[in-house]
């Protein structure tokens, strides 16, 4: 079958521009699918395997239908975690960056004040928790009124975590003229409900991979007890040399443990769980997506659509004891229909969980022997002698799209009655700069920070050493 290309959506230039950046050739399933429905406006419900592009399935026409000088938000997209809302604010963000689409990200455990000054800017998008944003919305931080477009994305996941009030309670104050597209692994009957309610005549679209869970990731489980799980990890790893692993623990203290102990054998490891401050987790996820270290030891936290390019192995140290959890953990590998190994360390008495999530997949997974001393010694030499791990860096999408886009600091802000207005008039005074060249204009209090694209950074940079803006001399630097 001949795939069809982004060109034939009609989409602008900027748009292509991004996507031909970031390296997006043809359509996957889900946005093929999709992206037909989703420019006339139809509201959607998704049914689509754990990394299948849904992102950009959405927020392609999303940002091609964006207003820019529209004043309060045009998109609300609700997810479970607060590392998916960042994961899907930058994912937005690297495809409309060349149409100057800001995005905000919304969660907790990040201060209120903060974001309370980010939201009173002009804002396109919102990517939120549901409970910090309808926190922000009944302080009347935020307005809806202007609300097009409000996407649920991993709604199965935001129901498990008890979302279902908040959501409703976001759901009701939204302009009933929205387009709603709900993406989601499984469809359960509270979701099912929504769907009925707050829907008009969906389009259902299913969407089952050529290249199943069970024909990209190899599933099998070792019998094994607590205390022999970490010599037995130390085989997987021997064994199977991965790049990059994930390793779930059903508890932070347990976490914190093995990390200890694998960084006492000398694995370059970090741990992440709910218990860590906000940036921590965040640049600990960063720092593992960037291949900075191979080892990531993590609670649940990191199973919830958290996309890690190129993660060839994950292993369940503890089993999930929640079948749906299994399904989004052993999903971080076999990504884009990628290849994947999926391994469960189970003990005594855990053997009804498993059956349990045998039934949910619908697929018996394969029991394997414990290595013998032999074949662990053999391994071990062979890992000790040729697979010291070196950091290989990872592809950064958002630095490759930035290649083009200088960011520069001006050292006026709100204090100073700088508006977006002020900076923007004195740029397209520069010879050979036009408005479209001119991105994202952040006005903060004591500074502004603007992105200038295709390449005339420092064009930009030598104009301002000489000219004023708003009959005042700044001080204009580029930032890294």
């Amino acid at each position: 079958m001949v795939r069809i290309n982004f060109q034939q959506y009609g989409l602008s230039a900027e748009i292509l521009h991004a996507l031909e950046q970031l390296g997006f050739a043809t359509p996957t399933d889900v946005q093929e699918q999709v992206l037909p429905y989703a420019f006339e406006g139809r509201d959607l419900i998704v049914q689509a395997q754990t990394g299948s592009g849904k992102t950009a399935a959405f927020a392609i026409p999303i940002c091609e239908n964006i207003v820019l000088e529209q004043r309060h938000p045009q998109v609300l997209v609700l997810t479970p975690t607060r590392e998916l809302a960042v994961q899907v604010q930058a994912d937005i963000s690297n495809i409309g960056r060349f149409n100057r689409i800001r995005v905000a990200a919304i969660y907790g455990q990040q201060p209120i004040y903060v974001q309370k000054s980010q939201l009173r800017q002009r804002v396109h998008i919102i990517v939120a928790t549901p409970g910090r944003i309808l926190d922000h919305l009944q302080r009347g931080n935020v307005s809806f009124e202007e609300i097009k477009y409000l996407v649920l994305d991993e709604a199965d996941v935001m129901l498990n975590m008890g979302f279902i009030n908040q959501m409703e309670a976001i759901i009701k104050v939204i302009p009933p003229n929205r387009v709603t597209m709900l993406f989601s692994a499984t469809m359960p009957d509270a979701i099912e409900k929504i769907c009925r309610q707050y829907m008009r005549s969906p389009e259902r679209i299913e969407v089952v991979s050529q290249n199943p869970t069970t024909a990209r990731i190899e599933q099998f489980y070792y019998a094994v007890e607590e205390d022999g799980k970490f010599d037995l990890l130390n085989q997987i790893i021997y064994t199977h040399r991965p790049d990059r692993c994930m390793v779930f623990c059903s508890t932070r203290e347990k976490v914190d443990l093995l990390c200890r102990r694998m960084k006492a054998k000398g694995y370059s490891c970090w741990g992440l769980h709910g218990g860590m401050e906000q940036r921590d987790r965040l640049a600990t996820m960063q720092g593992f997506k960037n291949g900075d270290f191979p080892f990531l030891i993590t609670t649940d936290v990191a199973g919830r659509g958290i996309d890690i390019e190129e993660l060839s192995l994950v292993v369940n140290y503890d089993i999930p004891y929640e079948k749906e959890k299994y399904v989004h953990r052993i999903g971080r590998t076999g990504r884009m229909d990628n290849a994947g190994i999926a391994i469960t360390l189970i003990s005594t008495g855990e053997n009804k969980i498993l059956q349990e999530i045998e039934e949910y997949v619908g697929y018996q997974i394969p029991e394997k022997a414990l290595p013998s001393p032999e074949e662990m010694m053999q391994s071990k030499a062979v890992f000790v002698s040729g697979n010291a791990y070196s950091p290989t860096p990872k592809r950064n999408q958002r630095a490759e799209l930035n290649t083009e886009i200088m960011k520069i600091r001006i050292n006026a802000g709100k204090k100073k009655n700088m508006r977006p207005g002020d900076i923007l008039g004195a740029l397209t005074n520069i010879e050979c700069l036009s408005a479209r060249e001119i991105g994202i204009i952040d006005v903060q209090d004591h500074c502004s920070y603007v992105d200038i694209l295709a390449n005339k950074g420092s064009l930009v940079l030598e104009a301002l050493q000489d000219m004023p803006i708003k009959g005042k001399k700044v001080n204009v630097k580029q930032m890294d």
